[in-house]
């Protein structure tokens, strides 16, 4: 099962959630360097080219027919943040953690279908950016997306310096997990996320992110509070936190000894109210693998 969670930002509002199982499938090395080729060695090429949907369904056909696991947002997922684009229609989105660019490929077209312009995905791993340039290429998209490579909040901090990105209509969080919490008190703090910005979190109850959960759903003056211990105690944030986390977690992508670039604290005055959506033909009795917030 999976369940998606729907949090809109403002003084206050927002959230849904949801969530879909994934079967036991191989992680083995290298699979993203094959479904590249996968996709690139496909006889009807030339009919491929220029249109997402059939990009996607080569994504998932290669995962499909070889069993790998693939971190893509997938279908039952896709559709309620395809539905929330159509609803917002946000001229410029940006997601955490692109992977190999189906969620780029998935969003970037509707982002597209429903008048916007600009779709930034920010990705750690090099080889990973590489390979969702050129699918989204492949895709017809790369007038509209563009891929970001390097640490999240170091690719937030030069959108915003740089003016590319002043406000967050739409984010998807996919990214590594402790740095949930901290990527959004730095869009808080620069005023990038403000009433009427919407953002999605992945995995928040499966396997969960209880640092993220607890913030989003303090109170005002409980985050005050928060905030005014950092400063006291001359932390600033520039720590993850990872309570809760598992070893495997902390170690992946960025490593368990990883730091926020940023000393943080967030726009304690925002507030995050939170709705369960369950997605048609879903069975919510059990919390599944994966969880998306939306802010509004």
């Amino acid at each position: 099962m999976s369940r998606l969670s729907i949090l809109r930002a403002a003084v206050p509002r927002g959230i849904r959630s949801y969530s879909v199982a994934r079967s036991e499938r191989s992680r083995e090395p290298g699979r993203e360097l094959k479904l590249l080729h996968y996709v690139y060695s496909q006889p009807d090429l030339d009919a491929i080219r220029g249109h997402p949907r059939k990009v996607l369904d080569l994504i998932e056909r290669f995962g499909e027919e070889y069993q790998y696991h693939f971190m893509n947002v997938g279908r039952p997922k896709g559709r309620i943040v395809t539905d929330l684009i159509a609803e917002l229609r946000p001229q410029t989105m940006l997601e955490l953690g692109g992977y190999v660019g189906y969620s780029a490929i998935l969003f970037g077209d509707a982002v597209r279908r429903n008048g916007g312009t600009r779709y930034f995905s920010l990705e750690l791993n090099p080889e990973f950016a590489a390979i969702s340039n050129m699918l989204v290429e492949l895709a017809g998209l790369r007038d509209l997306v563009r891929i970001c490579v390097g640490r999240s909040d170091l690719s937030l901090h030069r959108l915003y310096s740089s003016q590319t990105v002043r406000h967050v209509e739409l984010m998807f969080l996919d990214h590594y997990k402790p740095a949930y919490t901290s990527d959004l008190q730095l869009c808080e703090q620069y005023g990038m996320v403000s009433p009427g910005s919407v953002l999605a979190a992945d995995n928040v109850v499966r396997p969960g992110n209880p640092p993220y959960l607890e913030y989003v759903r303090s109170s005002v003056e409980q985050k005050r509070q928060a905030a005014q211990q950092k400063l006291q105690l001359q932390q600033g944030g520039k720590n993850f936190n990872t309570t809760g986390f598992s070893d495997r977690v902390l170690a992946s992508y960025m490593g368990k000894d990883s730091a926020p670039a940023f000393e943080v604290v967030g726009n304690p005055n925002l507030i995050y109210r939170s709705e369960l959506v369950q997605p048609e033909g879903e069975d919510v009795s059990y919390p599944g693998p994966s969880t998306f917030y939306y802010w509004l």
